[in-house]
């Protein structure tokens, strides 16, 4: 079975949502048969790339909020982080375009290496004191160097802009086909969609409910056809 999971590294949801569905998938009689991929979802396309602000600035403006109701929802998101176990900076972080760093979530697909750079993305955006966006490729090689990846080879990726570009842009228009306007969006073999960061019972009922719902194999046979097995080929008889 196939999970798909939308979401965008500077996405607070997404991090949360992550460890909770992964919590369900952990207990998951049949995680072992699930794979898991990760889809790009942008969720400010038109932010340029030198275009770095404080988080809280970039939420007063985007929602016409005060600094103190922004404050308090980061207070509440640190506070839902907490309970899944995970490190959150509740101040001075910032926000900028996420759009090399789903190049690189790409990249890291093809090297097997995908969900280590998208959890250790989460982790330098959301926890750590350095900046995911205003310290330039640096920080950007050393995070996939940590994930298993060669710098130079990513330093490649990140050197040309139209590397694994069609790719991201392509997860997103699929998922505005889907009919995701938000994320996290978790898609279960093309059958379910869960939408959001849901409790970790949400995501265990979806993965029971796709897992029974696969459909078994239909066999069509008039009888009586030769084949190969493991003991060798039908020999025809005359």
């Amino acid at each position: 079975m196939r999970v798909e999971i939308w979401s965008d590294i500077a996405c607070p949801w997404c991090y949360v949502g992550k460890a909770r569905f992964e919590k369900a998938l952990a207990a998951f009689p049949h995680r072992d048969d699930v794979e898991v991929v990760h889809r790009s979802f942008e969720l400010d396309p038109g932010r340029a790339k030198d275009d770095v602000q404080p988080v809280l600035a970039m939420l007063s403006k985007k929602y016409g909020m005060s600094r103190a109701q922004a404050q308090a929802g980061e207070e509440n998101l640190g506070a839902q982080a907490a309970a899944e176990g995970l490190d959150y900076r509740t101040r001075d972080r910032d926000h900028g375009n996420t759009f090399d760093m789903h190049r690189l979530l790409h990249f890291a697909k093809e090297q097997g290496r995908q969900d280590e750079l998208i959890q250790i993305l989460y982790r330098a955006n959301f926890a750590e004191e350095r900046s995911v966006f205003s310290e330039g490729e640096d920080r950007l090689v050393a995070l996939a160097e940590e994930a298993g990846l060669d710098a130079a080879a990513v330093r490649a990726v990140l050197a040309d802009p139209s590397r694994y570009a069609d790719d991201v842009r392509a997860d997103e228009r699929e998922a505005a086909e889907l009919g995701a306007n938000g994320v996290p969006f978790f898609v279960l073999d093309r059958k379910y969609g869960v939408s959001g960061a849901q409790p970790a019972e949400v995501f265990t009922q979806a993965l029971s409910q796709a897992w029974g719902a696969r459909s078994p194999l239909k066999l069509i046979d008039e009888g009586g056809a030769e084949a190969c097995g493991p003991d060798g080929c039908a020999v025809p008889q005359h």
